[in-house]
């Protein structure tokens, strides 16, 4: 079985701006906005939401099949995600476009104000599911992530025509989606993945109710940022679990990726939801401590000395077989 990670590959950007953006905006003139934020520092990360959430896998001693398109400026960057474990073979190279580009300011409040370049990513369109399949074995599940909106919907309605189990996770292309293909690219979920904004902003964009939603999909899970996390399921009560402990918040970029990244490893472990929730949060844990997406690093021991220290001890014996095989 494996796991394939489709989404977008992108190279980040980030900056810092040391005021508050809210101090800058004119409500009444925001239809004449022009604005510049004199910054920090920049830092230029590997990411791409695919390719975070296959570095995260990879972490934790899986061998994810990243799915998705870069740009010949991809060569650097694919031997840093193999060298991470992650299987890049079904990546798709444009002949004439860059790998896409994020470039994101965050001010102390972790407010963000960013910019997305797609570059090849348009080419995604172009990937067809069933020859990876072919080459890497039945997919547990198969994660459309953020990518481009005519290749999500090609992914999604391959995966619903030949049977595999798919995870929606459409995060920023919902603020650019319609209602129509919102409800194409989650209606038959195993798992939809949002964040607590975009949970509502799908229930507004289709005109589902939350129910209505939770009956097309098997199961919904909702991070709440600092709070935690929440999954729910038609006809059972909410499982709701606090974020990790003693967490020292330096950026948030890439927080969501990485807590689908545990949540997928332990599903993969067959260690259940709650174990799987707490496995994404403590991986999260590590992500907002460090400036860029997959800077972060740890020790089998510092990984579940975390846990334990969040969960309990229970929990930490139950993951500690799943991470022998991490260097």
């Amino acid at each position: 079985m494996s796991l394939l990670i489709a989404g977008s590959i992108a190279t980040d950007h980030l900056m810092s701006f040391q005021g508050k953006f809210a101090d800058s905006l004119v409500v009444e003139q925001l239809d004449k906005i022009s604005l510049s934020f004199l910054v920090d520092d920049l830092e230029i990360r590997r990411g791409g939401v695919a390719a975070n959430m296959t570095f995260g896998l990879g972490q934790l001693g899986l061998r994810p099949v990243l799915v998705g398109a870069a740009g010949e400026d991809f060569a650097d960057y694919r031997s840093w995600l193999e060298r991470h474990g992650v299987n890049t073979s079904h990546v798709r190279i444009s002949d004439t476009r860059h790998t896409a580009r994020f470039v994101c300011t965050t001010d102390p409040t972790g407010a963000q104000i960013a910019s997305f370049y797609p570059g090849a990513m348009s080419e995604a369109r172009l990937i067809e599911l069933a020859p990876i399949v072919a080459s890497v074995g039945a997919p547990e599940y198969v994660l459309i992530g953020a990518d481009d909106p005519e290749g999500m919907l090609r992914h999604t309605d391959e995966c619903r025509q030949r049977g595999y189990p798919f995870i929606a996770d459409p995060s920023q292309q919902l603020a650019f989606s319609d209602g129509e293909l919102i409800r194409k690219l989650i209606d038959g979920a195993a798992i939809l993945f949002s964040n607590e904004y975009e949970s509502h902003m799908i229930e507004q964009k289709t005109g589902w109710s939350p129910d209505e939603v939770l009956a097309r999909v098997g199961i919904q899970v909702t991070t709440l940022g600092k709070d935690g996390v929440r999954i729910t399921r038609k006809g059972e009560e909410p499982i709701v679990l606090t974020a990790a402990r003693n967490v020292v918040a330096v950026e948030p970029t890439g927080v969501g990726d990485a807590f689908r990244s545990g949540f997928l490893a332990a599903l993969a472990w067959d260690l259940g939801l709650e174990r799987a929730a707490q496995v994404g949060c403590v991986l999260a844990a590590y992500v907002v401590e460090t400036v860029g997406t997959q800077e972060y690093t740890f020790t089998p021991a510092q990984f579940l000395a975390r846990v334990e220290d969040s969960y309990g001890a229970a929990a930490a014996a139950d993951i500690e077989p799943h991470l022998k095989s991490i260097s």
